[in-house]
């Protein structure tokens, strides 16, 4: 006879050894919280301490997975857990691996005919050949240049004048050997949550500076966020439309939160995947969740039945 969900040892995975750690710390604490109150026997694993390939040997059934950035959102995480046969939240090992890469997500994009920002892309290897001037004719400016694989906005520059782009490019490089040069996008900025292949009621963020970095994401608390997003239904629905093609394109499966841009037209640009959201208090998720009815308990106990066998 199969355990049901609440006679179950669930492993919260938290913290991490990304640059995302206190972000990680945060989202599981509330998540752990969150279970615990519904009478779920959960308990708060650290990798960075804990040796993840023990946990079924340790009694643990399932993973709810709340790790952040590289080495829990990678696919590596995701593999170990498929090794070892338990199952986990979020998505699998593939998608996981691929959005964690912003540059090969959006050739992937690309590739099925989905918008995305026209960019200029820079390695360690290459970089000798960057051309500031053949850059700045290509994309104008300002321009936005930023790591591929660091998560939570680290390594951004917006970049104002070609003089700038290249000392950008070398801090970006300092993150990841990848680099991306972006079309600034000057219009408005959206994250939209999907449940369960639910696209839930997108997110309009406005932040404090010139764009949505570190200090704004977790630290402001004058960034704004609407949600509902202002949009008119026509184009709420179009950016729906546009988010679940992009979900689907890349293998999402569980929940996600797909970060979009308009451009100076009002064209929507597709920006990243984040295949575990932040589920603290400055959390977008769950603002969206709220809408349709969802508090916080009960989407965390939706994310965690949605955990694939």
């Amino acid at each position: 006879m199969s355990k049901t969900l609440k006679q179950e040892k669930i492993a919260v995975l938290l913290g991490g050894t990304s640059a995302e750690r206190e972000v990680s710390l945060n989202s599981g604490n509330a998540v752990l919280e969150a279970l615990r109150k519904q009478g779920y026997d959960a308990h708060p694993i650290d990798p960075k301490t804990f040796p993840v390939a023990t946990l079924k040997e340790q009694g643990f059934d399932r993973v709810f997975n709340i790790l952040h950035g590289r080495g829990g959102e990678d696919g590596t995480m995701q593999g170990l857990l498929e090794q070892i046969e338990l199952p986990y939240t979020g998505c699998g090992v593939m998608a996981s691996a691929l959005t964690m890469d912003k540059m090969r997500t959006k050739m992937l994009w690309k590739a099925f005919g989905l918008p995305v920002a026209e960019m200029e892309i820079v390695t360690t290897e290459n970089r000798i050949n960057l051309n500031p001037i053949a850059v700045v004719k290509k994309l104008g400016l300002p321009l936005m240049v930023k790591p591929s694989l660091e998560g939570s906005s680290v390594g951004l520059t917006k970049v104002k004048t070609v003089e700038e782009l290249e000392s950008a490019v070398d801090f970006a490089l300092k993150f990841d050997r990848t680099v991306l040069i972006e079309e600034w996008l000057a219009g408005d900025e959206f994250t939209v949550p999907v449940l369960d292949g639910e696209v839930l009621p997108s997110i309009k963020i406005v932040p404090e500076g010139e764009f949505y970095d570190y200090n704004a994401k977790y630290i402001s608390d004058n960034t704004q966020y609407f949600c509902p997003a202002g949009l008119t239904e026509a184009r709420e629905q179009e950016l729906r439309r546009l988010v679940k093609q992009a979900y689907d394109v890349v293998g999402c499966r569980g929940w996600s939160r797909i970060d979009v841009m308009a451009d100076a037209e009002g064209k929507f640009r597709l920006v990243e995947v984040n295949t575990n959201p932040g589920m603290t208090s400055h959390s977008l998720f769950p603002k969206s969740a709220a809408t349709v009815g969802y508090s916080f308990e009960q989407l965390v106990e939706k994310i965690l039945e949605l955990s694939a066998e």
